[in-house]
């Protein structure tokens, strides 16, 4: 079964890896966004922390790593930038591919024939699942055909499979991090449970874009943003990296192990990090470096997102 009909199946099951798991248990001064694309920011060689033995059971082990000098894109990459490489390329998302009909499972509802996406809805007796499939979802409409990306051109680009991501790290020169280096990215040499420090909002003073308010059902935008917000409009981590978390989460290259961290044969599933608008405090406590989730490659959503890596010289 290829990736994408498996991906189909999940989700017409009412579950999406990247939603996040169950966890337990102010106000904001919004940065001016960011309206240029900062330069990528290059980090030594050298070893790293990563993982953790005091959260969730799949960021264990926490170790240190050796890692090669790379820089990494100041922000997750954005429409305008994503546009770029389809306007260059004539690439076609997997979303905005038709499934080929041989791997529609028998007695599958109509509408999975048709290209599409994953788009978080809020629940509603006729709708109990917050995620559904929405023919005609794409990067260019990431909530469905009714959708735009006009005037999100700084947002970053979302509805996009681990296919798609690779694609344009490509055709840029340059390639997706591993979760390590993505890691090692957004901790920035800190030893605190988030990169800014232990508090989650200190000083009463949003540091990412996540949701507040009881989720799935209202998202009280209390850190300026219901859904998506443009890059760069929180400060910056000590390596001047923005939206390392929270925004969208991030695809990386590495096979996703449930109970500890390692490779796997099965490469339909793969790390994201950094967490998305959807973290909430009493349903995704993953709005942290050290935190990591599943997700089918085959399968976009609106809040899953990437960004690169170049390699630096020796």
């Amino acid at each position: 079964m290829s990736h994408r009909a498996c991906s189909l199946i999940l989700l017409v099951g009412g579950f999406l890896f990247a939603a996040c798991q169950p966890a337990s248990q102010s106000s904001q001064a919004v940065l001016q966004c960011l309206d240029f694309d900062p330069a990528p920011v290059e980090l030594p060689s050298g070893s790293a922390r990563i993982g953790s033995d005091v959260a969730y059971i799949e960021e264990a082990p926490a170790r240190t790593v050796q890692l090669g000098g790379f820089d990494i894109d100041a922000t997750e990459v954005t429409n305008r930038q994503f546009a770029s490489f389809v306007a260059a390329t004539e690439y076609v998302t997997l979303a905005e591919q038709k499934p080929d009909a041989v791997l529609i499972p028998p007695n599958a509802p109509a509408y999975l024939s048709h290209p599409g996406a994953a788009v978080f809805q809020t629940p509603s007796p006729q709708q109990p699942s917050w995620w559904a499939y929405v023919p005609g979802a794409d990067w260019r409409h990431p909530k469905g055909p009714q959708s735009s990306i006009a005037g999100k051109e700084n947002f970053p680009v979302v509805q996009i499979a681990w296919a798609d991501a690779l694609a344009y790290a490509k055709w840029a020169g340059r390639r997706l991090p591993s979760e390590a280096e993505w890691e090692y990215a957004a901790n920035a040499g800190a030893k605190t449970l988030y990169p800014w420090g232990e508090d989650q909002v200190p000083n009463g003073q949003y540091q990412a874009n996540t949701w507040q308010g009881l989720f799935p059902l209202k998202d009280q935008a209390t850190d300026g943003f219901g859904g998506l917000a443009p890059v760069g409009c929180f400060q910056p981590n000590a390596f001047g990296l923005y939206d390392m978390i929270g925004n969208s989460w991030e695809w990386t290259t590495t096979p996703y192990l449930g109970s500890g961290r390692g490779e796997i044969s099965n490469e339909a599933i793969y790390t994201v990090k950094g967490g998305s608008f959807l973290c909430a405090d009493n349903y995704c406590r993953r709005d942290r470096s050290t935190a990591r989730q599943p997700q089918e490659a085959g399968l976009g959503s609106n809040h899953i997102g990437f960004r690169t890596i170049g390699e630096l010289p020796q």
